[in-house]
């Protein structure tokens, strides 16, 4: 871990990242990439220690309150975060100025600041985004070895749902071979359901693989499914989009049991809806609950 002064915290599109890299091990990670540019080890975390300076300066001077966005990049609760508390002391700007909050992770350290995401939810709007890959707990364990595994961040979804707070689900990405199977799909979208989320991302039945990514990706596959590199390589070379044969079923599937149980999936509508800020207090997804 090493601590830097940014120039700037926002994005064009008012997203931040507080830090850079991560610690959850992810095989899959395209943070990972070598377009982003790192110049350090990748769990060598980053932190941008004055975010909380040039956050406040940045709220202070917008003329119209709106979304604030993280974790699109780099998860706002590594195991960092516990005991440097960055993404608090912004979440605490946020409320404190009356700006809503899209908020995305896979980590339960999330519920530290459940008071917070619940008081900016009253005041204006708080979407809590978690990303849902494999149903069974022992292969999470194994593609996302330092986060919670699925059944956790279920529960996490529960106590946002018992607290009023919408939730977005990112079902991305499914591994061919690994998870992209009839029984993991459907063990998702029931956490999905009985957690009433909002709406469901999913940009299709695969993976996306690039340079940086895919050569931790395949030294993953030697580690604990032998054999399976090759199987890889032979199908898919060096594309960047890896679908899954089984792309069409699964999407099948998924289009028609968010159709039927009501949960949003159309990806053009739930990205306005992060973004969407309320103009008064009673902002109409509050009647879903």
């Amino acid at each position: 871990m090493h601590f830097v002064n940014a120039k700037g915290i926002l994005s064009a599109g008012n997203g931040m990242n507080l830090y850079r890299g991560c610690t959850h091990g992810c095989i899959y990670c395209d943070s990972r990439s070598k377009c982003y540019g790192f110049t350090h080890d990748f769990e060598d975390i980053e932190v941008k220690q004055n975010a909380p300076e040039l956050l406040e300066r940045a709220l202070r001077s917008k003329r119209k309150k709106c979304m604030i966005g993280t974790g699109a990049m780099c998860d706002p609760y590594m195991h960092c975060e516990e005991t440097l508390g960055l993404t608090r002391k912004c979440l605490e700007l946020i409320d404190a100025y009356g700006f809503g909050l899209a908020i995305q992770t896979k980590s339960d350290r999330i519920l530290r600041d459940l008071d917070l995401l619940k008081s900016i939810n009253q005041k204006a709007k708080c979407v809590v985004q978690m990303t849902l890959t494999t149903y069974d707990e022992n292969l999470c364990r194994i593609l996302e070895p330092g986060v919670c595994t699925t059944k956790r961040r279920f529960e996490v979804l529960q106590i946002m749902k018992e607290n009023n707070i919408p939730t977005v689900v990112w079902l991305s990405p499914i591994l061919p071979f690994i998870n992209d199977t009839k029984e993991n799909i459907e063990g998702i979208l029931q956490y999905c359901i009985e957690a009433k989320v909002w709406g469901i991302i999913c940009f299709g039945m695969g993976v996306t693989l690039r340079e940086g990514d895919r050569e931790y990706y395949y030294a993953a596959l030697d580690r604990h499914f032998p054999g399976l590199r090759s199987r890889y390589q032979k199908k898919y070379g060096y594309r960047y989009e890896i679908n899954s044969d089984r792309h069409s079923e699964l999407m099948r599937l998924f289009h028609a049991t968010c159709k039927k149980c009501r949960i949003e999936s159309d990806i053009d509508k739930i990205f306005s809806y992060l973004h969407e800020f309320p103009e008064n207090k009673g902002y109409e997804q509050m009647s879903l609950f």
